[in-house]
């Protein structure tokens, strides 16, 4: 249990729902956690229990607030070494290695990002999925952030959905664009293989912007940046536009390998499993001091690798 926390009613909120209030008077937690302590008998007005979220306020009341930190996760704390790029009482970013998921789900019980991050600071118990706001997808790499606190994690939560927090990628996909150019189409769950996403009429929103960085014989180097943050929105769009990103197994289709490529090159895609994605830049409003953060890493040897060998081929070629 937290210390109370307290505040008077103003003139101005008169008439409003006490949920409505409290999001005014208490704005480090959100409407739905506030319904839920006033529902677990947490909130009381001029010393009296608050009994429905509902109830109208009329100006002028005391209210007290205990908030409960209950601990929001069931995965258990696992000593996995954390790349940590950035780190303060308010946030933490992190630069995730292909081949580590994020939560745990079916399939992957455990071995995660969240119970690395349990081990590494264990109060994130008290915080949903310990913090972590976003995802990357299993095989992709980079830059991810996660909240330290509940007001954190509201304010990180609120700019994802404003779409304010920058999000930039580098990706090599396969075949050779003339010029960078924006997909927006929705995305949503692919009608017959439910494991996929899919372009389809009734899904979500979905925004991607890409420009060309280096143009190889078979292959493009692309920056790419997200409006949106749908499920594999950036290996569904570029497989949408038939410029699938390199090594994905799921949205890629079937390995070809160009004919005419160096021998270093046909091993390399060959040995090359995962899709060639990289959070290579994460920018946000500071949640506690409002300043503007940028951070960048570059991407992991195997997509180093896979560029000088792309390069090396189009030199032969």
């Amino acid at each position: 249990m937290s210390e109370k926390l307290s505040a008077r009613v103003d003139d101005e909120q008169s008439g409003l729902r006490l949920d409505q209030a409290l999001v005014v008077l208490f704005p480090d937690y959100s409407r739905a956690r506030l319904q839920q302590w006033v529902k677990q008998g947490l909130v009381s007005v001029d010393g009296a229990i608050a009994k429905r979220p509902r109830d109208k306020v009329l100006g002028g009341e005391m209210v007290e607030l205990e908030p409960l930190m209950e601990d929001q996760v069931e995965c258990h704390p696992q000593p996995i070494p954390l790349d940590i790029v950035y780190e303060d009482d308010a946030l933490l970013v992190v630069n995730k290695p292909a081949g580590l998921v994020v939560h745990p789900a079916a399939g992957n019980p455990d071995g995660t990002l969240q119970n690395a991050l349990l081990h590494h600071d264990e109060t994130l118990v008290q915080l949903p999925r310990a913090g972590i706001v976003h995802r990357l997808d299993k095989e992709t790499s980079g830059l991810l952030v996660i909240a330290k606190s509940l007001p954190a994690h509201k304010c990180l939560v609120e700019q994802l959905q404003e779409r304010s927090i920058k999000r930039e990628y580098r990706a090599v996909v396969t075949g050779v664009m003339t010029a960078g150019g924006s997909v927006d189409q929705p995305i949503g769950r692919h009608p017959n293989q439910r494991t996929k996403m899919a372009v389809v009429f009734s899904g979500k929103p979905a925004v991607t912007h890409y420009r060309v960085l280096e143009r190889f014989r078979f292959h493009t180097y692309v920056k790419v940046m997200l409006e949106t943050g749908r499920t594999h929105q950036i290996r569904v769009h570029m497989a949408h536009i038939r410029y699938p990103l390199a090594g994905d197994q799921v949205y890629g289709g079937r390995l070809r390998i160009p004919p005419g490529v160096t021998p270093e090159l046909e091993a390399m895609l060959r040995r090359f499993k995962r899709q060639a994605l990289h959070a290579r830049k994460l920018g946000l409003q500071h949640p506690l001091t409002g300043e503007w953060m940028e951070w960048g890493v570059e991407p992991p040897q195997d997509m180093q690798e896979l560029l000088t060998v792309l390069e090396q081929d189009t030199a032969y070629g």
